[in-house]
């Protein structure tokens, strides 16, 4: 199965599974992968990595930004086969490991289902496993502060709103951000092309999610990789401002 590959700068990756992303930074033969997809993304995951060189034995880490089962779908697959390092911010990891789960539940959707696109989404979601119980065995807090002493050297930007614990990744050497949810750019249940928050059934804390987008707009940068929709080249700072227009 062949994926869909983006290079959008040197060593930095976006891949385009079922309606959700994730990111590769290649340092020689080392890898950190953000965000792991459905469940049922597996084999697309796999083959992103060889496509770009590499292997899941080669995966330093892998970082989360949230740990909604779309995000989080083989991260437990990683840790157990490979003993790959599974972190995220330190309020997002008794989520992973499902002592809660923050996450739009079937009865809101149901309560939504008349919205444009919102059923075919909900779907697909259960086919690439949206329900599928993912819990992280062992997930860990980021092991430091600042930039992490792994491949791409990815700081964390705690984002929360869509979740508790939501953390974006900015490399500020390539000018990239890696928003996960925090800032999109397209959804299958979005009438919206370009910059936005996602619909507001999806969020943990609406408001909160809304005031991330300051934190967004404070970040240098003119290449956003979010964890819904197409790559967008442009100042992730009038991103994150266009995002907080539309939500308005």
């Amino acid at each position: 199965m062949r994926a869909d590959v983006q290079q959008v700068a040197d060593g930095t990756y976006l891949v385009h599974g079922s309606n959700t992303n994730w990111v590769i930074l290649t340092e020689g033969d080392e890898v950190t992968l953000i965000d792991t997809g459905y469940p049922g993304d597996r084999p697309k995951l796999l083959a992103s990595l060889a496509e770009v060189g590499s292997s899941p034995e080669a995966v330093t880490a892998v970082l989360i930004t949230h740990a909604h089962t779309d995000h989080l779908g083989n991260a437990e697959y990683l840790r157990a086969t490979h003993g790959t390092p599974i972190y995220l911010h330190e309020a997002e990891v008794p989520h992973a490991r499902r002592e809660f789960l923050h996450q739009v539940d079937v009865g809101t959707v149901l309560k939504n289902g008349w919205r444009p696109g919102v059923l075919p989404w909900a779907v697909h979601a259960i086919r690439s496993g949206g329900t599928a119980h993912v819990p992280v065995t062992a997930p860990e807090p980021f092991p430091s502060a600042g930039p992490l002493d792994l491949p791409g050297r990815p700081v964390p930007v705690h984002t929360p709103g869509h979740t508790d614990g939501h953390s974006a990744y900015h490399l500020p050497d390539t000018g990239v951000l890696i928003a996960g949810d925090a800032l999109v750019s397209g959804h299958p249940t979005s009438r919206i092309r370009g910059p936005q928050l996602l619909p507001d059934m999806f969020h943990r804390e609406r408001a909160q999610a809304v005031a991330s987008l300051d934190v967004l707009e404070g970040l240098k940068g003119d290449v956003l990789l979010p964890g819904h929709g197409p790559l967008h080249r442009g100042s992730v700072q009038e991103a994150a401002l266009q995002a907080r227009e539309r939500a308005l």
